[in-house]
């Protein structure tokens, strides 16, 4: 057993399992064939493999811009998929035309234009007539990441990071070589800027590619114009605004997460706004103004001291110019009054006149503490505008099918020291949007589809079609299930346009969901937003609606949920999914209840106007055999025996003439009562 023993120290375990489990380097030799042993035997003569020292590995560091990363990362802007990239793009400078059209306090006309230009290769122009861009502030804004003017103000805004419509040219650049394009025009009487700018992502800066590098001007007269059209700059002739262009690699596709949905969403939320759509066929289509009045400006609000946390009180207190910590805590805070920072101090033990640079971290973590223990007012609210309930009913009325609309805005709350409003509209009735397609609507969707089966095109390409409805439609067709959407045959093709416009879905017809966030349409990762989850979780079997547990409810139903904050809590970069925030939620689940109560309210008087109507047509079934019966017992007239039993049925079941009018009331007397801001277009009972 000397081939057992070891050159250094070892336990009586450590022996015992050698012994019993391992084994010897010898005997792997002897195991192993001669060739092989010795091919071991000389790689083991060889040096070891060569470990970095901290000094190369040192120098292997380097730093990485924010564009750079962006770029290897761009999923997280939402601009992972072609489909999604067209909808980003014209979404972040949407944003950013409306947000510069109300800050200068300008009724908006946007002008969206979409052109194909190759395989999967379309052209975005967007154009606004906003207050225009000064000419050293257009390449920052376009070519430079994380570059604006939101991102530090705590008021009500669409855009916030200063990536949007940047990340949308840095995409373009990436996928097609192809600089963006923006024209801009401050005044009637001076040049328009023209910029063609490229991103250099490794330093996160623009490359200005005309003009020499400075961009050139466009003359406001007839020498502009010929300038415009010698080089063909895309430019609708305004007074002031703003265009730009990008060419991007992308799908355009109708139905859900398209841009025609965005553009008739975000109609929906700024009923103040003029959009003129020119989709990739050339097609036109205007959103008229629903009110000729601007919504009202937000005010910018400080930070309240609930919502700030141990290391940026520490940042602010170093940073502040304020010579005491009383006026600190007064000019730095919202709703720090002078009798709450003497009280912050007292609970604190910090003298009220300290210098709050000089104050050590554990001073300023017992600050942090009394600011949790003291009760210290909300936020103003003015730092947010809601959408209101009758600009809701507008919107709704105005783009969205139905019969019955009501809409509820919740008092302003707060979480983490944000203050935040949620409103909710409701739109019930209606056709499914599967009987307004066209046969050439239909054709192109199912070519251009990328869905495996046509049971997933159902479901993703009409609004409130779930699968129990796709599987309804697939049925009644007689299409093959598992078919690919393009290879359908023609025979399979009539069956399902006319089973789209004739089937009643209403019973497999699931709720459409619109989502807001600061008047911003979310068409993405609606499973994973609290609107959603929040939807899903009530329960709207009390309110007259059919659901399944944890479902969306079904019927012919449109919810629309609106957030504003002023700073809401995305679940990432693209912005398209809101986090869960208890407060947030609660505030939602009440809205909801608040919009639900009516329509149970409505649904339940209609069923009873329903009911009674069918009780009178038994009456009437059989009213004139007994008033003939009755004039022979009786030896009178059937004619008056049969009016005065007519009128007594019709007495006994009056409730099926009630006639609901506009404002959600009866126009008969009658104890039913919506309440406000509810509107009933038609009543088919």
């Amino acid at each position: 057993m000397k081939q057992q023993q070891t050159t250094g120290p070892q336990t009586d375990i450590e022996s015992d399992n050698l012994t019993q489990e391992t084994p010897t380097p010898i005997d792997q030799a002897v195991d192993q064939p001669i060739d092989q042993a010795a091919d071991q035997s000389e790689s083991s003569s060889k040096a070891p493999r060569r470990r970095a020292s901290a000094n190369q590995m040192a120098a292997a560091q380097k730093e990485i811009s924010v564009s750079e990363f962006f770029a290897k990362n761009r999923h997280l802007l939402g601009v992972d998929n072609p489909r999604k990239s067209l909808l980003t793009t014209v979404k972040g400078a949407v944003d950013n035309s409306l947000d510069a059209c109300e800050e200068a306090g300008i009724l908006p006309e946007i002008w969206v234009h979409v052109e194909e230009t190759g395989t999967n290769r379309y052209k975005v122009g967007v154009q606004d007539n906003g207050p225009g861009i000064i000419r050293k502030q257009i390449p920052l804004i376009f070519g430079k990441l994380l570059y604006g003017s939101k991102f530090h103000r705590l008021r009500m805004s669409r855009g916030q990071q200063g990536i949007g419509i940047s990340a949308a040219g840095m995409y373009g650049l990436l996928t097609t070589g192809k600089p963006v394009k923006i024209v801009s025009k401050v005044s009637p009487r001076t040049p328009a800027h023209y910029y063609v700018i490229r991103m250099d992502t490794r330093l996160n800066r623009p490359d200005i590619l005309n003009g020499d590098g400075n961009g050139e001007e466009i003359p406001p007269n007839d020498t502009g114009r010929k300038m415009v059209a010698a080089q063909e700059i895309e430019w609708i002739e305004v007074t002031h605004g703003t265009r730009v262009t990008i060419e991007l690699e992308a799908k355009y596709q109708r139905g859900r997460g398209s841009v025609d949905e965005y553009l008739e969403q975000a109609a929906i939320a700024n009923p103040h706004v003029v959009f003129h759509y020119t989709d990739p066929e050339g097609n036109e289509t205007v959103y008229a103004r629903g009110i000729e009045e601007l919504p009202p400006e937000p005010v910018e609000i400080k930070p309240h001291p609930y919502g700030v946390e141990l290391g940026r009180l520490i940042t602010m207190a170093l940073e502040t110019k304020e010579p005491t910590l009383g006026r600190f805590l007064c000019e730095s805070f919202s709703r720090v009054s002078k009798s709450i920072a003497k009280e912050l101090c007292e609970r604190s033990k910090i003298s009220v006149r300290s210098n709050p640079q000089s104050l050590s971290r554990d001073e300023l973590e017992k600050l942090y503490g009394a600011i949790a223990e003291t009760r210290i007012p909300a936020p103003a609210t003015d730092c947010i505008i809601p959408i209101g309930e009758e600009n809701i009913l507008t919107g709704l009325h105005k783009v969205v099918p139905g019969e019955f609309f009501v809409a509820a805005t919740r008092p302003p709350a707060v979480y983490r020291g944000n203050p935040f409003q949620i409103e909710v509209g409701l739109a019930y009735g209606g056709g499914p949007s599967t009987q307004k397609v066209s046969r050439e609507s239909l054709r192109e969707m199912l070519d251009e589809s990328d869905a495996r089966t046509v049971r997933q095109f159902l479901s993703q390409s009409f609004d409130g079609i779930g699968t129990d409805a796709a599987d309804k439609i697939i049925k009644n067709a007689k299409i093959r299930p598992r078919v690919s959407p393009p290879k359908i045959s023609p025979k399979e093709f009539e069956a399902l346009l006319e089973t789209l416009k004739t089937l009643n879905l209403a019973e497999g017809q699931t709720m459409n969901v619109y989502r807001y966030a600061n008047r911003v349409p979310l068409q993405f990762q609606a499973g994973a937003c609290l609107i959603t989850q929040s939807i899903m979780q009530m329960n709207w079997r009390s309110y007259g609606l059919q659901q399944s547990k944890n479902q969306l409810p079904r019927g012919p139903l449109t919810v629309m949920v609106h957030l504003a904050s002023v700073w809401v809590p995305f679940t990432s970069e693209s912005k398209e999914a809101i986090a869960a925030y208890p407060e947030i939620q609660k505030e939602l689940r009440l809205a909801l209840q608040t919009v639900g109560r009516k329509l149970g309210m409505f649904l339940s008087r209609r069923e009873k106007v329903k009911q009674e109507g069918e009780r009178r047509s038994v009456f009437l079934r059989y009213l004139n055999e007994v008033a003939k019966a009755l004039g022979d017992i009786r030896g009178e007239e059937s004619g008056d025996i049969y009016m005065n039993l007519f009128n007594v049925a019709k007495q006994k079941t009056s409730v099926a003439d009630m006639k609901i009018g506009e404002d959600g009331k009866p126009v008969i007397e009658e104890n039913v009562d919506f309440g406000d801001h509810v509107l009933i277009v038609e009543s088919n009972v």
